[in-house]
């Protein structure tokens, strides 16, 4: 009997090429959706060039697919639902509308699921950021459309008021009190609707919004891992979750808030393909066929380094003098500034010593 499935992903970035790769590698055919021709999925995937919005090409894939994915939240929910069939995306289209909107994710979070996040406010007006306790730090994002800083201002007083209340003219947004964290942590955790299974927590480093270093295990205790994992695990049985979810926390001395959640596997997690016996994208392929997931298990403590534009030669000068590590360039044709180009992974024991590609230059 054939088990092999057509599987169409919503997006050809690297997350969309890993996922097809794992998904090939499965036994399965590959379609995807994406408007730029020779995007990283092309390279390992049949393609439809069209926009994400493109209801036409969106039924298209439908009807060339058994079950459709998404690598990226900014996908046309109400497009989805025109042309889906039963069962079809099993990771839903709620999901989608909640992780899309953080008016949406903090409701979901704070009242549905009732894990703690940090203090917020609606604003649907600058007038609403008037009678600010100045006493406290703030970050004011959009509600919907930002990604690694963008759409967002840091409040620190009333210096910052003017962009502030700027931002919050052009859209509803969510300010969040600054919470004073040890380390910003995230876990993977991925689900077949009925079952769920949880990948070690991660502890990452930014610049400038942007994820440069995932360390695995993460340095934390192991009362507040586990207590991370039991919230992972919480927020993954409310949504009955299907495929791989990323949940964004942050650790403080003695206790854990989460602070948003990713429909999909997530660049922290990349370190899986070859630090755990299985990938996040191998979780996230046989989670949304339905098939029954494995326990995931640690290989040995590891570090991941993100490579951006202006990172390529560094990256490859460290491989050159680091044989063991794994580079993984995902071949897109046009390198910029502060893009996402690739990733390196190090098994070490010693991560502080595994020095990120933009420490000490510009990033």
């Amino acid at each position: 009997m054939n088990s092999s499935k057509t599987i169409g992903i919503i997006g050809g970035g690297q997350l969309g090429q890993m996922m097809a790769i794992a998904a090939i590698y499965m036994g399965h055919k590959v379609v995807t959706l994406d408007p730029t021709i020779d995007c990283p999925a092309s390279r390992v995937s049949e393609m439809i060039v069209a926009p994400y919005n493109d209801v036409k090409a969106l039924r298209e894939l439908a009807e060339r697919c058994d079950v459709l994915t998404y690598e990226f939240e900014n996908v046309d929910a109400d497009g989805l639902d025109q042309v889906i069939k039963p069962d079809q995306l099993p990771q839903g289209t709620e999901l989608l509308r909640i992780s899309q909107n953080r008016i949406f994710e903090k409701d979901f979070l704070s009242n549905r699921v009732g894990v703690r996040v940090a203090p917020y406010k609606v604003i649907k007006s600058p007038e609403d950021l008037d009678e600010l306790d100045f006493s406290k730090n703030y970050v004011l994002k959009t509600a919907t459309g930002g990604y690694d800083g963008h759409g967002q201002v840091v409040i620190r007083g009333k210096k910052d008021l003017a962009s502030a209340r700027d931002l919050a003219s052009q859209s509803e947004c969510v300010l969040e009190e600054f919470i004073h964290f040890e380390l910003e942590i995230s876990v993977i955790i991925s689900g077949n609707g009925r079952d769920v299974t949880v990948f070690p927590v991660q502890e990452n480093i930014h610049r400038n919004n942007i994820l440069s270093k995932t360390i695995v295990p993460a340095r934390i205790s192991q009362k507040l891992a586990e207590k991370a994992k039991r919230m992972a695990i919480k927020i993954a049985e409310r949504l009955q979750l299907s495929g791989s979810l990323c949940v964004e926390m942050f650790a403080t001395a003695d206790d854990i808030l989460v602070n948003e959640i990713a429909p999909r596997p997530h660049n922290s997690g990349h370190y899986s393909i070859e630090a755990c016996d299985f990938s996040q994208f191998d979780t996230h392929i046989l989670g949304i066929l339905g098939q029954e997931l494995p326990t995931v298990h640690l290989h040995a403590s590891a570090v991941m380094l993100n490579v951006l534009g202006q990172h390529i030669q560094k990256a490859q000068e460290f491989v050159r003098s680091h044989p063991s590590a794994h580079l993984h360039l995902y071949g897109k044709t046009e390198t910029k500034h502060n893009r996402k180009m690739g990733h390196v992974t190090l098994f070490s024991d010693a991560p502080d010593e595994v020095v990120e590609f933009g420490k000490g230059i510009d990033f």
